[in-house]
C-alpha cells in the first residue's frame, strides 16, 4: 500500500558541489487506448498543479540522502501525481533559477511509464492532475528546462517507434 503523507522538510535534502539543491521530476505519461482495446501511438502526458497557484508542470520535488534517483522519482509522481509506473532512462540535467526562490538548482528529469492512476493520494488535495496531449502540455508547463525534457522525450520515443517499423519491415521479408 502506498503512503499517503508526503515527506517534507529539507534536513534530508542533496546539495551539489556548488551549493544547488538536487531535484527530480519525471513525465508521467501514457498512450490512449482505441476503442476496440487496443493500444494506440497517440501519447498522453499528466500535468500538475503548483501546490502555490495554478500553473502547470510535471511533478517535481527534492533528492533525499536516504534514496536512489529512481526512488525519488517514484515518489514524487506519487505523492505529487497519484501515479504509479516505470522509471525510464534519464532525458538530462538542467540548472535553473527558481523564481520565487532565488535560488539555484539542478534538476534530472526522467519519463515515467503510469502503468496505475490512484484514486486517493497525498496531495490531492492541494493539486490538481490532468492527461493532456504533448502539444497542449508544452504550451501549459511554465518550466522551460520542463518544456525540453518533453522535446526530449518524444523525440525519443518517436525514434525508437521508427525503429521497431523498420524492424517489423525487415522481418517481413525474412
Amino acid at each position: 500500500m502506498a503512503c499517503l503523507f508526503s515527506r517534507t522538510g529539507r534536513d534530508m535534502q542533496r546539495y551539489d558541489d556548488l551549493g544547488r539543491r538536487q531535484v527530480v521530476g519525471c513525465i508521467p505519461y501514457r498512450f490512449k487506448c482505441s476503442s476496440d482495446g487496443t493500444i494506440s501511438n497517440d501519447m498522453e502526458v499528466l500535468v500538475i498543479s503548483s501546490q502555490k497557484c495554478q500553473k502547470m508542470m510535471f511533478p517535481k520535488g527534492g533528492w533525499e540522502l536516504d534514496e536512489s534517483m529512481e526512488e525519488a522519482v517514484l515518489r514524487e509522481s506519487l505523492e505529487e501525481a497519484g501515479v504509479l509506473g516505470n522509471v525510464e532512462c534519464e532525458l538530462g540535467k538542467w540548472d535553473f533559477l527558481s523564481k520565487s526562490q532565488g535560488t539555484c538548482y539542478e534538476g534530472y528529469m526522467f519519463p515515467l511509464l503510469v502503468k496505475e492512476e490512484l484514486d486517493f493520494w497525498p496531495e490531492q488535495n492541494v493539486r490538481q492532475r490532468t492527461w493532456m496531449n504533448v502539444k497542449e502540455a508544452r504550451d501549459v508547463c511554465q518550466h522551460w528546462w520542463m518544456k525540453e525534457a518533453l522535446d526530449i522525450l518524444v523525440e525519443r520515443l518517436a525514434s525508437l517507434q521508427q525503429q521497431t517499423e523498420q524492424n517489423i519491415s525487415v522481418c517481413s521479408l525474412i
